[in-house]
């Protein structure tokens, strides 16, 4: 996504607004409580539309599935991140085969089900440590949802507790790197923030590799296949898609949860519940691919090198394939969400941030049954791609 406003053409933000770029303003008070009822509008122009910056927008779940599945789409021949002259190589995220296709199957080597697996004790008991910290008013985003995951994501990647405050402000700082539209300000502190963390990393893989461990970065090092500019990028992707996406799950569940008194069940099924927050309210809201050749997407005729955007919010609310889309139902068959993808850049971390929101939030169901929002309207962080709460606070009643 961090090419799609570059390839668009689009004049710089002065001149052309987000709305105009994106078809909707993402930074609007009102989308931001509720970008769905926007999604609604949009689909109304139709499941694919172009808007003023020459973007195409798919609304569809039938549409963005193709745009995810379809090998004619994809990021472009350039894996370089344009925007940081100083990154010699972009993670894979960014990649199309055969260079995807490479460095995928090397990492996915390391990052295996067994490995994730053995974390489940850990994730547990991180979890109970900061629940059981929370005061009877507290903020669950700071709380909870923000350290759990960047606490997993830095022991997976063994890197020694007293850095992880530093880790935390990089992964913070790094997420927004995701955004399409960023002010020159937060391009440089994008920058600084990976510069500094690949610094660090050179120096903790060097570690790793005379004295391996049993976590992942040990894991990575051992892949010889893997160059360092190569390992560093990765190490970037699995900060950043390892911890944010994961912040925005625990905390969109647990909003949508207490709103409807629906908490309890997450300790019942906390598989379903987490697959229908996911649904109903993913923390990846849109993705976006350019054209690779000329092609067609909904009967629309699409030219070599034009970026579309998928409206993964809008998909998951697509009535064509969700019953009473807009219900939000803990017992609804997980279904076909693209909460995760699909296709080759499915999300490689979707079985890690699975079990952390299962566990994290059938534990407060079961720590605090009668939760209650203290703010009925909490206020959402300014993120174009991923959706997410700035803050969550609750009143922790009949807590056990």
């Amino acid at each position: 996504m961090s090419d799609l406003v570059e390839a668009s053409g689009a004049p710089d933000p002065p001149s052309m607004s987000p709305a105009d770029v994106l078809g909707f303003d993402p930074f609007d008070p009102d989308f931001l409580r509720d970008p769905y009822a926007e999604y609604r509008e949009l689909s109304e122009r139709g499941a694919i539309f172009r808007t003023r910056g020459g973007l195409l927008v798919a609304t569809t779940h039938e549409l963005c599935t193709a745009l995810l599945r379809d090998p004619r789409f994809g990021h472009g021949s350039d894996p370089l991140d344009r925007r940081d002259p100083g990154q010699p190589v972009e993670s894979f995220l960014w990649m199309d085969p055969p260079d995807h296709t490479r460095l995928r199957a090397l990492v996915s080597r390391a990052f295996t089900p067994r490995m994730l697996e053995r974390l489940r004790p850990r994730v547990e008991a991180i979890t109970a440590e900061l629940i059981g910290a929370l005061p009877e008013e507290a903020d669950l985003v700071s709380g909870l949802a923000y350290p759990l995951p960047v606490m997993v994501i830095s022991e997976l990647l063994g890197v020694p507790p007293e850095d992880h405050e530093q880790f935390r402000d990089w992964s913070d700082t790094l997420a927004r790197s995701l955004d399409p539209m960023l002010t020159e300000d937060l391009l440089s502190e994008t920058g600084r923030a990976r510069r500094e963390f690949r610094d660090y990393f050179r120096g903790l893989i060097a570690i790793r590799r005379e004295r391996p461990g049993d976590d992942l970065l040990s894991a990575l090092a051992r892949v010889e296949e893997l160059t360092e500019p190569e390992l560093l990028a990765t190490c970037v992707l699995l900060l950043v898609a390892g911890h944010e996406t994961t912040v925005n799950l625990i905390g969109n569940g647990v909003l949508n949860l207490a709103r409807h008194g629906l908490l309890r069940h997450a300790a019942e099924r906390p598989r379903q519940v987490v697959e229908e927050v996911l649904r109903y309210d993913p923390p990846v809201q849109l993705t976006g691919r350019n054209a690779l050749e000329d092609v067609e997407l909904g009967g629309v005729p699409v030219p070599k090198g034009t970026p579309v955007l998928g409206l993964i919010g809008a998909a998951n609310r697509d009535p064509a394939v969700f019953p009473e889309p807009d219900r939000f139902d803990v017992t609804r068959d997980p279904g076909r969400h693209l909460a995760f993808g699909l296709g080759i850049h499915f999300c490689l971390g979707a079985t890690l941030a699975r079990m952390e929101g299962e566990i994290a939030l059938s534990a407060l169901a079961a720590a605090a049954p009668e939760l209650e929002l203290a703010e009925p309207a909490p206020p959402y962080k300014e993120n174009v791609v991923l959706r997410g709460l700035a803050k969550l606070p609750v009143r922790l009643s009949g807590r056990a």
